[in-house]
């Protein structure tokens, strides 16, 4: 059934309302309730169907603007639930305002089950997960005319704003819980725009992101840009390895773009069904599969991807290699649902596929073999045990849930646990939060570990090895370093012990570059049965040089140059929680946490 998208009504001190526009009535919908104020966009009405589209009149007919969206809606239709709709503003052709950094020709701005609107952030995730952007938030928070009228918008650019409650609503509420600010004047073209040439509106650096989302092909060199990791010319000869015979272009690395790989890996995660930001996730993998992890996650999360898809995509790109070189059987349950606390597996067999040489084909293909079996190649395998534990310890303190979580994790790679009843029963000597917490920081010199780390709540014991160096008489001498890590460990040891009885804090400062230096901390911290946070900073390359040329104790330019050709960071899963930190020095990103997230995509 078709539906035709209701008049939204203008707030009272809307200049732009016509005498034949309706005004709301008042707004008594919205005081009182938290709202959010988005930007309206100059286009044409859209509602998108699992099988179809029309304008705002139900019988729109052809009209060369119509084309792309048209196009939009056979790509995302089938991620479209019978009975729903996608209402949006399709801007491919220019009506009255020019714009030329658009994230992509259409933007959703509400999504209907029946006659439900959703509640905005919801809508939010399930738009995102379509590939469709959203219109800019201007201001969200509790209803305040002030505020509202006190917005200031470059009409010349801008068209107004619509203000929405963030909860769902029925339909018989829009005129209530949705009303618009329109400047005056704007429609300031003597001919209609549908009756002129089309001129298409400008897309801006994030559409071919956009563009992966919803389904369309790969722009290598237009992802490269988008991510900041642009085209360096062409591949030297001789350069590329021997399955990159495609390869044309190079990335600001100068590693070859393999267009094969992309095309394989890109039709591997349509025939899995991927979409959104799965397919993002697995196509940026394949277009950056050469370039090294680390600093990989640090330069994409300094740019528009941010934390989350960052590592995703550089965790993708850094397990692929392990897929493809011969595991224990006895070991391979275990192994994949530790690998799918990391990263997707089906995205992470598909990159493998792509990039193997001749002699890899068999891991590669007997992995995915046995993962399919377990029923780990779906795009959240344990996100059924993840919500059922989560229902089931609700009240209970975050440390605690999270060791259970992790706790459950192990026992269900084991294949002791296969439900959130087991996984409740197997992990009730955690519930009371009665073990130590460390938290372990992990990143290179001058990257913000010791800022960040000195400012958490509750720390009850603070072992850094650059304190115990200074106390030996010299922070920057390395010399001695074996016995300050010693005397470090010893400290670590009878803190947690402490820490036990209290459950309280202990961190661990030191640059934990490496699997074997985490190591070391972490057989003490087994031994002491204690909750291990891995704070994991990533700080572009960039970023770290104008830091330590600045800071009160440089490390020599080739020491740190060392560290981060060294830095291999941990991986979710290999601590009991993970939190992600980024250049400002806040959390942007966790792993391991039972908490909910406030995005589609959670990790074990």
């Amino acid at each position: 059934m078709r539906t035709h998208y209701p008049r939204t009504p203008h707030l009272p001190w809307s200049p732009g309302a016509t005498a034949d526009d309706e005004r709301t009535s008042g707004l008594a919908g919205l005081a009182g309730r938290e709202v959010v104020v988005t930007e309206k966009l100059d286009g044409e009405n859209t509602t998108l169907y699992s099988d179809g589209l029309h304008a705002r009149s139900l019988d729109s007919g052809h009209h060369p603007s119509r084309a792309w969206v048209k196009g939009l809606q056979g790509r995302i239709g089938a991620g479209i639930p019978a009975g729903w709709r996608v209402c949006g503003e399709n801007l491919y052709a220019r009506h009255s305002l020019a714009y030329e950094e658009l994230d992509g020709w259409f933007y959703g701005f509400s999504v209907w089950d029946g006659e439900h609107c959703l509640d905005w952030d919801r809508t939010v995730r399930f738009l995102r997960g379509l590939g469709v952007p959203s219109p800019r938030v201007l201001w969200r928070g509790t209803f305040d005319e002030r505020a509202l009228r006190g917005l200031r918008l470059d009409t010349t650019r801008q068209e107004g704003y619509v203000v929405r409650t963030v909860d769902g609503f029925p339909r018989a509420d829009f005129g209530r819980c949705l009303a618009k600010w329109v400047r005056g004047g704007h429609v300031q073209t003597d001919t209609h725009w549908m009756y002129a040439p089309v001129v298409a509106n400008g897309l801006g650096p994030a559409a071919p992101l956009w563009a992966v989302r919803s389904g369309a092909e790969a722009d290598p060199a237009g992802l490269l840009a988008a991510v900041g990791a642009a085209e360096a010319g062409p591949v030297e000869p001789g350069e590329s390895a021997e399955r990159a015979g495609s390869a044309d272009s190079a990335d600001s690395f100068g590693q070859p773009v393999e267009a094969e790989v992309i095309a394989e890996v890109t039709a591997r995660l349509d025939g899995s069904g991927r979409t959104g930001e799965d397919r993002l996730a697995g196509v940026l993998a394949a277009v950056l599969h050469r370039r090294p992890r680390a600093r990989l996650a640090a330069s994409l999360a300094a740019g528009p991807l941010g934390m989350p898809l960052a590592r995703r995509v550089a965790d993708l790109v850094g397990l692929a290699p392990y897929l493809r070189r011969p595991f224990p059987e006895a070991e391979r349950r275990a192994g994949l649902v530790r690998m799918a606390v990391a990263a997707d597996l089906g995205a992470l067999h598909a990159l493998a596929a792509a990039t193997q040489d001749v002699g890899e084909r068999e891991c590669v293909e007997w992995s995915a073999l046995c993962a399919e079996d377990a029923g780990l190649l779906v795009p959240d395998p344990l996100g059924p045990l993840r919500s059922g534990l989560r229902e089931a310890l609700a009240g209970l303190g975050a440390d605690a849930a999270d060791r259970c979580w992790a706790q459950a994790r192990d026992a269900f790679g084991q294949g002791g646990v296969a439900t959130a009843e087991e996984a409740v029963a197997a992990t009730w000597r955690w519930r009371e939060g009665a073990f130590p917490r460390l938290v372990q920081l992990c990143g290179p010199s001058g990257s913000g570990k010791s800022t960040y780390a000195r400012g958490l709540p509750g720390v009850e014991a603070y072992i850094s090895l650059d304190d115990l160096r200074t106390a030996r008489g010299s922070r920057s001498d390395q010399r001695a370093n074996a016995d300050v890590l010693r005397e470090g460990l010893d400290r670590l040891d009878a803190a947690l012990a402490a820490a036990a009885r209290t459950g309280g804090t202990v961190v661990w400062d030191a640059t934990s570059l490496t699997g074997r230096q985490r190591g070391l901390a972490g057989a003490v911290a087994r031994r002491r049965d204690a909750l291990v946070t891995h704070a994991v900073v990533l700080v572009d390359e960039a970023e770290l040089l104008r830091r330590n040329a600045v800071r009160a104790h440089p490390v020599p330019p080739q020491v740190l140059t060392t560290q981060l050709h060294r830095f291999s960071p941990p991986y979710p899963g290999q601590a009991h929680r993970t939190w992600y930190i980024g250049a400002p020095g806040t959390v942007e990103d966790t792993a391991g946490t039972l908490a909910p997230s406030h995005g589609k995509h959670e990790d074990g």
